[in-house]
């Protein structure tokens, strides 16, 4: 579904990637690493409002409870149904399958905030040169 190089991500670890104004948002490689085995996501259900810089999204896995904050603001149009039974495609394919909710973007120039994929990188990467 979404190529990397065409998501834009949050310094929370949070990725959008879409067209106009219908978004997927998940989360990015490097966390779902850190995290471990997803067993359980909480997210909002369809219809519900998200707000930039406000959690929106619970992720239990084998070794933590982590809670992702929403990098842009808008109406939950889908949430993934493969998570509620197969909540580690999460680990499997995090930038495709494993995404996790579909939204219509309030504000497309919360996107411009956002980082491309060369500078997440750079961001998630740099003390470890």
């Amino acid at each position: 579904m979404m190529e990397e190089k065409e998501v834009r991500v949050s310094k929370q670890h949070v990725w959008v990637g879409g067209e106009d104004r219908h978004v997927h948002v998940g989360v990015t490689n490097y966390v779902q690493a850190a995290l471990g085995k997803v067993i359980s996501v909480e997210l909002p259900d369809i219809g519900d409002p998200i707000e930039e810089g406000e959690i929106f999204a619970e992720i239990e896995s084998v070794s933590t409870v982590h809670e992702f904050v929403s990098p842009i603001s808008g109406k939950v149009l889908a949430v993934n149904p493969q998570l509620e039974d197969h909540p580690a495609i999460i680990n499997e394919d995090p930038y495709s399958e494993g995404w996790l909710i579909e939204v219509r973007l309030k504000n497309d120039a919360e996107l411009d905030a956002l980082m491309g994929m060369d500078e997440y990188y750079h961001f998630v990467f740099k003390d470890k040169a």
